[in-house]
């Protein structure tokens, strides 16, 4: 299976705080890598240095590779809009804009340079049918965003992180938030979305893991203690801390 990101030697800083310490993973193409792992261990901080997310924190710096392909991501002059349309990125609570559901699927397109109102239309129901949506809001597309249940916002959210046509999307605990059933439908929709992207998930919830992800990451205090496959990290990891972990004797 061919690697489509990579990290290398990445390392995170909050000022002269270490979070992130040296991390070399590969993330396998149209497979779903799960970030596990204590609170606190970096995994969200790694994950939100996939896209440059970190930049937007004042005192935060990250240094080492990140490849897209042939692409450093880190290098100096990179285009983030572009990168961040390239890898979509979807957060713990659902964030809708105050905006209807056709326009929050549509800013993406708009933002870049999409006003063909036929196009627009074509983009919305494509994005919503994809995140499993577009038959619940079909008929009131014009309505607003928040309008919908929590489950629901978290789906048009997916929806329109895919409006711009990314091939990576990161995931962070997206359904820590929701109940049973919107989790279900949410871990339903990652299966559907790996045949055509390449997802990374954080989850805190064991179970979800080792559901919906091809490839764990067992993060501790900053580095990367073990990576395989999901069925042989949940059977038969190689390092007693990890065992501990997903057992929940500990974190």
């Amino acid at each position: 299976m061919t690697d489509l990101l990579r990290t290398q030697n990445l390392k995170v800083y909050y000022g002269q705080n270490e979070a992130v310490k040296g991390i070399d993973l590969n993330f396998a193409e149209n497979s779903v890598t799960a970030l596990i792992g204590p609170s606190g261990c970096g995994k969200s901080t790694f994950l939100r240095s996939l896209n440059r997310m970190n930049d937007e924190i004042a005192d935060a710096r990250q240094t080492g590779n990140i490849w897209i392909g042939d692409q450093d991501i880190n290098a100096p002059g990179t285009d983030v809009t572009v990168l961040r349309q390239k890898i979509g990125m979807v957060w713990q609570r659902p964030n809708p804009f105050y905006k209807s559901i056709y326009d929050n699927i549509a800013f993406g397109p708009k933002y870049h340079g999409i006003r063909n109102k036929k196009e627009l239309d074509r983009i919305v129901e494509e994005s919503l049918r994809k995140a499993a949506l577009w038959d619940e809001v079909k008929d009131r597309l014009s309505s607003s965003a928040l309008s919908l249940s929590g489950g629901q916002q978290q789906r048009l959210c997916i929806a329109r992180a895919l409006s711009v046509n990314p091939s990576i999307l990161l995931l962070d605990e997206p359904a820590s938030a929701l109940d049973p059933v919107s989790t279900s439908k949410i871990e339903e929709l990652i299966t559907e979305l790996k045949q055509s992207l390449t997802i990374a998930i954080v989850t805190h919830n064991m179970q979800q893991a080792a559901r919906v992800s091809d490839y764990t990451a067992y993060f501790y205090l900053g580095t990367l203690m073990e990576y395989g496959k999901t069925e042989i990290m949940f059977t038969n990891p190689t390092k007693p801390n990890t065992q501990e972990y997903i057992s929940g004797r500990f974190g």
